[in-house]
């Protein structure tokens, strides 16, 4: 539904903080028809001048919970078995480039990933905000997409500049952690909900429109421009508000989210959408279309797309939870691995490999020693990031820890370091300071990039 809700409270840049719209279950924070705070980011833009479109773009796969490093990508066969767990390492075409069995895939194509095996996280409980801000959440930072979009808002687009595909399937991580704070209510991200597009309501009494088909959100859409041509009203004020309302109704925004306009051999690249035997938390569904969505997203010209999938919180049989973390991972690991594999495969076939960067991570690994209840509990001293794409040097690993997998024994990274590559592949420079009440604050507090893969 299309609804203003919400504090009048401004943030810095004097936009409005009111509430939220939401496009047929796309939400998009601080967008209203009252004071449109898109249409004031599109005003801002003609003042500024435009500015030449990068095609570059990013796009981050979240796996909230904190998936075992151990029992994916820095595996310890030699190790003890309370350590080394169930699986065993498979080879890869990469000389040293080891990971679970249980992603074959990965395996084939290894020489498209450069994998660090040394990052360490702060934050030990489930806070996803060093994931997507790359700061703590006392630090209180506004989200990666968030300050790409600010720091490009000169820029023209006909889409939103930064979408979020798993913002209601994690409301209690996700949502809370893909903030944009002083970033401005404008730059919050579009987010469609996991389950696709619900309902589409305009203010006043008009009755709700509800999505049930892919042929429907095309129907909805149409119907949603004819009734703004009818009600002059609500599209008055200035052209930018008219712009607004344009690029949320364009066929561009409709057109990108229909992954019907894909062949079927595509969407069998992916692979179905897949519910878990074993519910923990969220994430009880794997959504494989969200990443061929991701893929279409940067395709026609978005910035930022972070995509977050699966509960990688295993802790084990534990308060009522069924399944041990090796269990669980039978079920996750190899729609993971089938996911992720059909996306870079995707991206490199369309020639998109060097502009298009692509992260993978959670918000930390994953205790060595496997607890009572057959599962391993939060770890921040060891973990791993995996990228793809973005012109970055593949094929290698970067970084170890040592035989127990508790501790780097090369240099650390942490999520500032990754957060300020993507930024450099932006062609953001990673020591960009935002104004936040009077004061500058840098967008990452260690702008030094991965040099490994540059």
């Amino acid at each position: 539904m299309l609804t203003v809700a919400g504090s009048p409270s401004a943030y810095c840049d004097r936009v409005s903080r009111r509430g939220f719209l939401r496009i047929g279950g796309l939400q998009a924070c601080g967008l209203g028809l009252a004071g449109l705070s898109l249409p004031e980011l599109l005003r801002n833009r003609a003042a500024a001048g435009t500015a030449a479109r990068s095609p570059k773009a990013v796009i981050m796969v979240c796996l909230p919970g904190g998936p075992s490093h151990h029992d994916t990508y820095d595996m310890k066969p030699d190790a003890p078995a309370n350590i080394r767990g169930e699986f065993r390492p498979t080879a890869t075409n990469v000389p040293g480039f080891d990971l679970c069995e249980l992603m074959p895939r990965q395996a084939a194509m290894a020489d498209k990933f450069a994998l660090v095996r040394s990052m360490t996280f702060r934050q030990p409980d489930h806070q996803l905000h060093e994931v997507f801000t790359g700061f703590p959440l006392a630090a209180g930072r506004p989200a990666f997409g968030s300050v790409v979009s600010r720091l490009r808002e000169a820029e023209r687009a006909r889409l939103p500049k930064y979408f979020s595909l798993g913002y209601f399937d994690h409301p209690r991580t996700v949502a809370k952690a893909e903030q944009p704070l002083y970033a401005g209510a404008g730059h919050a991200p579009f987010a469609p909900t996991g389950t696709g597009l619900a309902t589409l309501t305009l203010p006043g009494e008009l009755p709700p429109l509800r999505f049930d088909s892919r042929v429907e959100l095309a129907r909805q859409f149409d119907g949603l421009r004819r009734e703004i041509d009818r009600r002059p009203e609500l599209a008055a004020g200035d052209a930018y508000r008219s712009q607004a309302l344009d690029m949320i109704t364009s066929p561009l925004l409709r057109d990108a989210l229909d992954l019907s306009k894909e062949s079927a051999a595509t969407r069998g690249l992916y692979g179905p959408d897949v519910t878990f035997q074993h519910n923990y938390q969220f994430g009880h569904t794997w959504h494989a279309s969200n990443f061929l969505l991701a893929r279409r997203l940067v395709e026609a010209g978005v910035p930022v797309v972070t995509v977050s999938e699966g509960g990688w919180d295993h802790h084990g049989n534990v308060s009522g939870v069924r399944g041990t973390i090796f269990e669980r991972s039978r079920e996750q690991l190899p729609v993971y691995d089938r996911s992720l594999a059909a996306l870079v495969t995707d991206l490199h076939e369309r020639g998109l490999d060097r502009d298009v960067a692509v992260v993978v991570w959670g918000e930390f690994g994953r205790t060595p020693v496997i607890n009572v209840n057959g599962g391993r509990d939060h770890f921040t001293r060891a973990g791993f990031a995996l990228f793809a794409g973005g012109g970055f040097r593949t094929g290698q690993v970067i970084g170890a820890t040592d035989q127990f997998g508790a501790a780097p024994t090369t240099r650390p990274y942490s999520p500032p370091n990754v957060l300020a590559t993507l930024y450099r592949h932006l062609g953001i420079d990673p020591a960009t300071k935002l104004i936040d009440g009077g004061r500058p604050i840098g967008i990452v507090d260690d702008a030094e990039p991965i040099a490994e893969l540059l």
